[in-house]
């Protein structure tokens, strides 16, 4: 009795390994989609302001919205993929990402535009960690693994150079209800890639804080809302909304205290590599996603260009995303995560005091470009040895959580940065873009700081 081609044992292999690689595909797509939003929203700003009739603080809310809660709920989103299964938790946020996308495109007003903003946030947040969830569970392999995070974390270079182009050309095409629309396929195809049995992932009995999580959303919502506030001279406002942030934080640390599942893992914190590392990556997106709220209204308002030529001005900060992590890998393979981090750290500030200085001369666009080239290096190095480092500094056991409340602490970064920086161009978009200068000088030098660390590369 002879064996058919198609049921060998090789056969067989290779159709395994087809049905990861098209699993993998769609995992990429997802994550693609999620951080092209992050992106190509800045583009839109003045279309949108303009069609809804809403100021600079519109603007800053229709951006936070979506990083509030993104960052928040990224501090329990591992607990939801482990409590529910990773497949579930990834379909169901991308499913909710092209719905929330297709409503935000016909939102009549910015109030309900904001609210599906923060809906958005909350899927983008069940999708990352479970797509990490779910590659392991497809390549259990050390050396397959490696590749398929290394070929899933290229989508996020993609997605930020791709993100100012496509924004443009889809406003200047059919204006900013077109940026929403773009996900809705991308949504389809994802959910069309990931329904195979090779996507599907166990689920456990883990509990979930969702008081102590809701409490941690509710703070940085209200801080930014005074951060806010406070750019719009609404001062009695601001006020409040500052009081209402140090008693909601109280409130967080006593449920912490008693919750036998905190939020925060108290052991990771207590590392001063680790809270040096989450100083380090809150200011490069407090950096990059302020300049990303700020200079594309300098562009179009002040400079006057189109929205797809201000999507192609910002090439010299989004091409960095593409082309240099590898180098910065090697440099960490071979030096350790603190050079390329303190080196990220230094392009940051000379690229904040760069275009902080174009914009004070209105310099003509090639200063910005130096500024925008000397920003796109600082996080393209800083961002991709960020983890390495807090992995390094965190106790045994503990990287996973540490890895987490990384990519929350960027989100809040990023957060804080449309905040502060957008409440400051009311001053004037100078004193705003030297203020990421100074946020990136700030944490540069208390990550240069020498601290007790048990790996000597740290």
């Amino acid at each position: 009795m002879t064996t058919s081609p198609t049921s060998s044992p090789r056969a067989r292999a290779r159709q395994r390994a087809g049905s990861r690689r098209i699993v993998l595909l769609g995992i990429s797509l997802g994550y693609f989609m999620v951080l092209l939003d992050m992106t190509v929203l800045s583009i839109a700003e003045p279309d949108l302001a303009a069609s809804l009739h809403t100021s600079i603080s519109g603007l800053q809310w229709t951006t936070t919205a979506y990083t509030v809660v993104f960052g928040a709920l990224l501090l329990s989103a591992g607990a939801v993929t482990d409590r529910y299964g990773a497949h579930r938790v990834f379909r169901l946020g991308v499913a909710v990402f092209g719905l929330g996308s297709l409503l935000s495109a016909v939102a009549p007003a910015l109030g309900l535009l904001i609210a599906l903003r923060a809906v958005l946030g909350a899927a983008g947040a069940a999708c990352v960690p479970a797509s990490m969830a779910m590659i392991a569970r497809l390549y259990p392999d050390q050396a397959e693994r490696t590749r398929a995070v290394a070929a899933w974390a290229a989508t996020s270079g993609a997605a930020v150079a791709a993100g100012p182009i496509v924004g443009g050309a889809l406003v200047d095409l059919a204006g900013w209800r077109a940026i929403f629309l773009i996900n809705v396929p991308i949504a389809v195809l994802v959910l069309a890639l990931t329904a195979g049995r090779a996507a599907q992932c166990p689920s456990s009995d883990r509990r979930i804080d969702w008081i102590a999580q809701l409490a941690a959303c509710a703070a940085l919502a209200l801080l930014t809302d005074a951060l806010v506030a406070a750019g719009a001279g609404s001062w009695v406002h601001a006020a409040g909304s500052g009081i209402g942030t140090v008693l909601v934080v109280i409130v967080f640390a006593v449920l912490e205290r008693r919750s036998a599942t905190p939020v925060l893992n108290r052991a990771v914190l207590r590392s001063g590599g680790v809270r040096a590392g989450l100083a380090a990556g809150a200011a490069v997106n407090f950096a990059l996603n302020g300049n990303l709220f700020v200079l594309p209204l300098l562009l179009q308002q002040d400079h006057h260009l189109t929205a797809v030529v201000t999507g192609l001005a910002f090439l010299p900060l989004t091409l960095p995303f593409v082309l240099n992590p590898p180098v910065t890998g090697r440099i960490v393979a071979r030096f350790g995560p603190r050079p390329p981090i303190v080196t990220g750290l230094a392009l940051l500030t000379g690229g904040g005091i760069a275009l902080g200085c174009a914009a004070w001369a209105k310099a003509h666009y090639g200063w910005l470009a130096l500024g925008l080239l000397l920003t796109g290096f600082g996080v393209s190095f800083a961002l991709p040895a960020l983890t390495t480092a807090i992995i390094n500094a965190a106790p045994q056991g503990t990287a996973g959580a540490a890895s987490g409340l990384l990519n929350a602490v960027r989100q809040t970064g990023a957060t804080l940065g449309v905040a502060t920086m957008g409440s400051v161009t009311g001053i004037g978009s100078a004193y705003a873009l030297l203020l990421s200068a100074a946020a990136c000088l700030a944490a540069s030098a208390w990550f240069a700081r020498p601290t007790r660390a048990t790996d000597p590369r740290e």
